[in-house]
């Protein structure tokens, strides 16, 4: 047996492949032979990715340039036989690493049990014998039969067809169930138009068929696809780069301090034992111990928040890539769509009327020029919606999950439009009841039914199809008021294709009589006499809550790119309704055109394009990358196996959990279980509200690194004795930490957060303006602690008073301070006064530990604190006072200094 190429199956006869395959279409294969072929070929599975162990998984969790630092201030005080300080910095490391490795378990645990409900079945033809086997045990060369509901198990070459259509929008995109032949085709035909072949994931629709496996695991489609994916580039998120490249500087900064501090104080004559003390004092003091925890929890409460709203999020640092998104790529069908085709237009009598309502539930209204229609004297419209209910063998029903087609999407679209009008198909049926059909063949392109009438003296034959086929074959037309008068096809044809033009898929109708008592039909019957009913136009319609997340997404200053594997008309229909482009007629470039682009020529075009249609797998990829080269923070949207490669290599890929493939969830960073594209707008809303909580506490914790560095570096050079000790710095920037700075993290989103354009991906986590206030506020703290130290030291004071002073100037400045940083640009109270109950919590338990600090004897011999009088916490309190003053005016000065510049 020999395999041929995969992209040669649909050129060969099915005799040929028959042959090749070295097969029986009625016996199928031997169990001996199906035993050899799965040792060669491997079970009907796509190969698993490896998984990293537990153990390496937690590992990686202290993979941050941030935590190496932590990790070696640890390692320093150890060997300084500092304890408390080595225990106390390593505990917050751990915490950090067990609150990453629980939350990325957690949403790889929720992957797995979706993974698991994708199962199917086939039927297969073996040893002469019927059997109904899984999928996984298929291999080439088996004969499988497919009715309507089968999910295709494999990449079979078609060998008999009845009637059949195949939803194949997992793999191309294509909305409408594409009918299938058995004929060969040329080698050139592209994926979406192989229509002799099923390939694996795709779903039978309607009618039946007999295939021949061609390819299993990662020799189908699905295969290939997911072998692209293992070839694209997993990128770091902007909010990991930016940490990175925040903690670099951090680095050379701490190292240089300290090295500073240690040169300093052996030229002034100090001992060297001291000056390593205090450049170790310094570097404990300048280290944000507590940012790598702030980071964790900060995005950890991010992703409960997505939670809530229907997302699984994989990464944690995945929310915050949302909120950097400059474009969103989205898949069409199933994510901008419903995925259910809905009649909204149709054309009857000498009227065009329009249909309300989306989706297979039955409600809705017809109106002409938007003013509803009395159905009682529309006898030429309810005539042709009692056609396509008739002609039909479809169905929809009502489930816990909403409405659902049983059958083609199709047929289920009129029978709903029907049911809009009034009419109840178990009453038609009664009083129409169905004698004959001609099915649908695709030589012929249309289906008619006969039907007995007990009220009238012939039968009436119901036809739909194509409008080619179905105008031919009339002679008459049914006018407004249910006459038969004169057909112009011409008149028609135009009405057709102008419906067409709107992305609307066309079925015409039409109707004739048998005489009384006839029993059957077939083509010859219905070769012309008829009379034309008119046409009803169906589209897969977009979301309602699709429209809304585009337009604020344009409003936050985010492109958003339809890319999808179906037609430019249908596609071109669907951006016009969605908002994509303001544009009467939305440009558009096809699969086609993109092959003869040069990457430069694409990632140009690219950027005025709103809409890429009959685009492959390969080519969805090649977009991404092509927006990512400009410079784009690109987030890719789908359901499907052909967007997974895309998926994979976006820096951030959505995947739809409820309808979507194993292989899009897999290749995913955020999945939403519930399909909802209105569920990315929340999502980036959510991401730009967790990167300014993050922000907020690097600007509210580095001043007091900054000043705790600078009054131990203001010691060394004066050569006075150090206001605070190393294990005081871990009180105040652990303590603080946790219940002052976390406290940040459930801020509420402000207003107009999605007003505001993105940030550029270049752009640095801390701007020059809050660099510029981080350096004031440390400044502060220096004068604040350093005086107030220097003044209890005259007063007469013990060295433990003047340094329970100092930690409590650093503590209650960073207490008021805290206020500030509510708002990084406006007064805290815009926030709201109650709108963070959490911050309330924080800072009278920080008070309250505060003061066991200054005032428990056990806290004062560990940390070697003491007790200080009333007058001292006045003073403690007006510095305190005075930062937070200081600071809000300086935010009022940059805020008018911003709208000056801006109305220049």
């Amino acid at each position: 047996m020999k395999i041929t190429d995969s992209h040669l199956w649909h050129n060969l006869s099915a005799e040929d492949v028959l042959a090749q395959l070295e097969t029986d279409l009625k016996k199928g294969l031997a169990a001996a032979e199906i035993e050899h072929r799965r040792s060669v070929y491997g079970s009907n599975v796509l190969t698993a990715k490896k998984q990293q162990s537990a153990i390496i998984k937690f590992w990686l969790q202290f993979h941050q340039p941030l935590i190496y630092i932590l990790l070696a201030a640890s390692l320093i005080a150890a060997l300084l036989h500092e304890w408390v300080d080595a225990g106390v910095i390593f505990g917050v490391v751990l915490v950090n690493a067990i609150v990453g490795f629980m939350q990325e378990s957690k949403a790889l645990k929720a992957i797995e049990a979706l993974a698991r409900s994708m199962t199917s079945q086939a039927t297969v033809i073996r040893d002469g014998d019927k059997q109904r086997i899984d999928s996984v045990e298929l291999v080439p060369g088996d004969i499988v039969n497919l009715q309507s509901g089968d999910k295709v198990p494999a990449d079979l070459r078609l060998i008999d067809c009845h009637e059949l259509q195949i939803d194949e929008s997992a793999l191309t995109g294509e909305s409408v169930p594409v009918e299938k032949t058995v004929d060969s085709l040329t080698q050139e035909v592209e994926l979406a138009e192989r229509k002799n072949m099923g390939y694996s994931s795709t779903l039978i629709t309607y009618g039946a068929a007999v295939g021949i496996v061609v390819g299993t695991g990662q020799q189908t489609e699905v295969g290939r696809i997911s072998e692209m994916i293992k070839t694209a580039e997993i990128l770091a998120t902007p909010l990991t780069r930016k940490i990175a490249r925040f903690s670099h500087i951090l680095l050379y900064v701490i190292l240089g301090m300290a090295a500073v501090t240690f040169l300093v104080g052996i030229l002034r004559g100090q001992s060297w034992i001291d000056m390593f003390m205090a450049a170790v004092a310094l570097a404990v003091g300048a280290i944000p111990e507590g940012l790598p925890a702030a980071l964790t929890i900060t995005l950890a409460i991010g992703v409960a928040r997505m939670a809530k709203r229907h997302a699984i999020i994989r990464k944690l640092p995945a929310v915050e890539t949302l909120g950097s998104t400059t474009v969103i790529c989205s898949d069409k069908t199933g994510t901008l769509t419903q995925n259910q085709m809905t009649v909204q237009q149709i054309q009857a009598g000498d009227n065009l009327y329009h249909v309300t309502g989306t989706g297979y539930e039955p409600k809705g209204e017809f109106t002409i020029n938007e003013k509803a229609v009395d159905l009682k004297t529309a006898s030429t419209l309810m005539e042709c919606l009692q056609a396509g209910m008739l002609c039909n063998d479809s169905d929809i029903r009502k489930s816990e999950k909403g409405w659902k087609v049983e059958g083609d999407p199709t047929e289920g679209a009129l029978i709903c439009a029907a049911a809009k009008a009034g009419l109840d198909y178990d009453a038609l049926e009664k009083k129409l009841p169905r004698v004959d059909s001609v099915p649908f063949e695709s030589q012929y392109q249309y289906m008619a039914t006969l039907h007995k009438s007990s009220t009238q003296q012939s039968c009436p034959v119901y036809l739909k199809g194509s409008v080619e086929s179905i105008l031919p074959r009339c002679s008459t037309r049914m006018d407004a008021s249910g006459q038969s008068v004169s057909i112009d096809t011409k008149e028609i044809q135009s009405q057709g294709e102008q419906l067409a033009t709107q992305g609307l898929r066309v079925l015409a109708f039409a109707r004739t009589e048998r005489p009384a008592g006839t029993k059957t039909i077939d083509h010859p019957d219905v070769e012309s006499g008829l009379t034309f009913l008119g046409l009803q136009g169906m589209i897969d319609p977009p979301r309602q809550e699709a429209i809304d997340a585009v337009e604020a997404c344009h409003e936050a200053g985010i492109q958003v790119k339809m890319i999808t594997g179906d037609h430019a008309v249908t596609a071109t229909a669907i951006a016009k309704k969605i908002g994509l482009s303001t544009e009467e007629k939305p440009s558009v470039v096809t699969g086609k055109a993109l092959t003869e682009m040069s990457d430069h020529d694409l990632a140009e075009q690219i950027q005025e394009t709103a809409v890429f249609a009959r685009v492959s797998p390969d080519q969805k990829l090649r977009l991404v990358k092509a927006l990512q080269s400009k410079g784009h923070v690109v987030a890719m949207t789908g359901d499907g196996v052909n967007d997974a490669p895309a998926l994979r290599q976006a820096d951030i890929g959505v995947a739809m959990g409820k309808a979507g493939t194993e292989v899009a969830r897999e290749a995913g960073d955020m999945i939403l279980t519930d399909d909802n594209f209105a569920s990315i707008e929340a999502a980036v809303e959510e991401g730009r509200g967790v990167f300014d909580n993050l922000t907020k506490f690097i600007v509210w914790t580095l001043p007091t690194n900054l000043g705790e560095g600078l009054i131990i570096l203001a010691a060394v050079f004066a050569g006075a004795t150090l206001p605070i000790l190393p294990v005081q710095i871990l009180w105040i920037n652990m303590s603080t930490a946790i219940l002052l700075g976390m406290m940040l993290a459930f801020e509420p989103k402000e207003k107009g957060i999605m007003t505001r354009p993105p940030r550029g991906p270049k752009m640095p986590i801390l701007t020059r303006h809050l660099g510029l206030r981080i350096i004031l506020v440390g400044t502060l703290m220096l004068i604040g602690g350093f005086s107030l130290f220097n003044y209890e030291r005259w007063q007469g004071s013990g060295e433990s008073v003047a340094r329970t002073v100092a930690v409590n100037v650093f503590v209650m400045v960073e207490l008021f301070y805290l206020f500030n940083c509510r708002s990084l640009k406006g007064h805290w109270l815009a926030q709201g006064l109650l709108s963070n109950p959490w911050l309330y919590i924080g800072v009278t338990s920080m008070i309250g530990l505060q003061m066991l600090f200054t005032y428990v004897p056990f806290m004062n011999h560990l940390f070697s604190s003491a007790a200080i009088g009333f007058m001292a916490w006045v003073r403690i309190i007006a510095v305190a006072l005075a930062v937070h003053i200081i600071v809000t005016l300086e935010k009022a000065f940059w805020w008018k200094l911003s709208n000056t510049y801006k109305n220049r």
